[in-house]
């Protein structure tokens, strides 16, 4: 499985850059640290104690392996509710099902293809990031950071839905850029692709993309006639793609089901009641202003937790370093999106879209610790290029002051008298 996935991602990345030793060599690193802690988690039992998750898709999807073999031939309620394409992460039943179908029961298969593409993730905002600032240093710092930054590293060498997520994200980032510049069919495919992908693993995360996506071709890069009737034609594909694949019903069915006030003040009540790190059980946000009122303290939550003063057990403790890196760089994060918003607002509409549309909801959904630092991550894939550009305008600003000192300090010696020879 891992030879595979890499003999797909590796020419597919390549492919997309000229930066191709850098990319290569970001990959394999990448891929090689997710495969050293995976490793460590699945060998030492350790799923358990960061979350869980990957016992549960390996468990729900050998059951549905079985019965697509006739192994299994009662139709449960659970295998009913596993198999229904609508709800949280039905798409992680089907993909490690499938894998489980094809080549037997075995969770380092599908954590292999986990870790491969949480490899990708370094490489693809190195891509991503340079299509939109055109500079190398930029593009390099971003990817470095997305590539080996612990929670990255921690949420893609599992088998876990994140790191999947974050890919794709990104992956739909590109495409929509690839086809503001120029139509092709490859990267219209690849965005109906991911978006279907990103509403099979997280529905919610699909709405706030297309939304980020619609608005990156309304705002478009030029007013000329062709360019409208291109980003028209775009959005009109796009929608009957998505539509093909069900995509609209699907999404019908989580709005009934999930998108009211009062299912996700059920939810986050859930979600601060459960294990040591919940926080605000006691707000109510099924109301349209409750839901306004805890924003302030759910985006400070979402953004520095876990805080020293609280940490409550070994998993906060663990993530309390990395925090506090984080915390550090919040000041080239603002420069960059000051810079951003001044010279490259177009490019970086969808992504500054994106990343203010997931940060409100969150602010308003999360009532726990570990599963805002968990989920930050996906808003943090942005925010690195923000913090990238923030760091070389810093690195440039420091090297520029020094250029300028040399140069008075050459101009102060050459004006001062000479002695005479004698």
């Amino acid at each position: 499985m891992l030879s595979i996935c890499c003999a797909i991602a590796i020419p597919l990345l390549l492919r997309n850059t000229d930066e191709r030793t850098f990319v290569l060599r970001l990959f394999i690193v990448g891929l090689l640290a997710r495969i050293f802690f995976g490793s460590i988690i699945y060998i030492f039992g350790l799923s358990e104690f960061f979350g869980g998750d990957a016992i549960t898709y390996d468990f729900r999807g050998a059951y549905i392996a079985d019965y697509w073999r006739g192994t299994t031939v009662i139709e449960s309620y659970e295998l009913t509710r596993w198999t229904a394409t609508s709800g949280a992460g039905w798409g992680m039943h089907y993909l490690v099902a499938a894998i489980y179908y094809i080549g037997g029961r075995n969770p380092l298969a599908a954590q292999a293809l986990c870790c491969v593409a949480g490899a990708c993730i370094g490489p693809v905002v190195f891509i991503c990031s340079y299509q939109i600032y055109k500079n190398s240093n930029v593009a390099k710092f971003a990817g470095m950071m997305t590539a080996f930054f612990p929670a990255f590293l921690l949420w893609s060498c599992q088998l876990m839905k994140d790191g999947l997520i974050i890919f794709l994200l990104v992956v739909v980032i590109i495409a929509v850029l690839r086809l503001q510049e120029k139509f092709g069919i490859a990267s219209l495919a690849v965005l109906v692709i991911s978006m279907f992908a990103i509403l099979s693993l997280r529905f919610y995360i699909f709405y706030m993309v297309a939304i980020a996506v619609v608005g990156s071709f309304v705002i478009g890069f030029s007013n000329n006639p062709g360019a409208i009737f291109r980003r028209t034609a775009i959005l009109l594909v796009a929608g009957i793609g998505l539509t093909y694949l069900g995509v609209v019903r699907t999404a019908t069915s989580d709005v009934e089901k999930f998108g009211s006030l009062e299912s996700v003040q059920r939810s986050r009540n859930d979600l601060a009641k459960s294990g040591e790190s919940g926080f605000g059980a006691d707000l109510d946000v099924s109301t349209t202003e409750g839901a306004i009122s805890i924003i302030p303290i759910g985006f400070v939550y979402l953004m520095f937790a876990p805080f020293p003063w609280q940490v409550t057990n070994l998993r906060q403790a663990i993530a309390l370093p990395e925090t506090v890196l984080w915390w550090a760089m919040f000041p080239l994060m603002i420069t960059g999106i000051i810079y951003t918003i001044k010279h490259r607002l177009r490019e970086a509409f969808p992504i500054l879209l994106f990343s203010i549309m997931l940060t409100l909801a969150y602010s308003i959904f999360q009532g726990n610790v570990g599963t805002a630092y968990r989920q930050r991550t996906q808003i943090q894939v942005f925010l690195f290029m923000f913090i990238a550009v923030g760091w070389v305008l810093r690195k440039e600003g420091k090297e520029n002051k020094q250029i300028i000192a040399k140069a008075r300090r050459g101009q102060l010696i050459s004006s001062s008298p000479q002695p005479n020879a004698q």
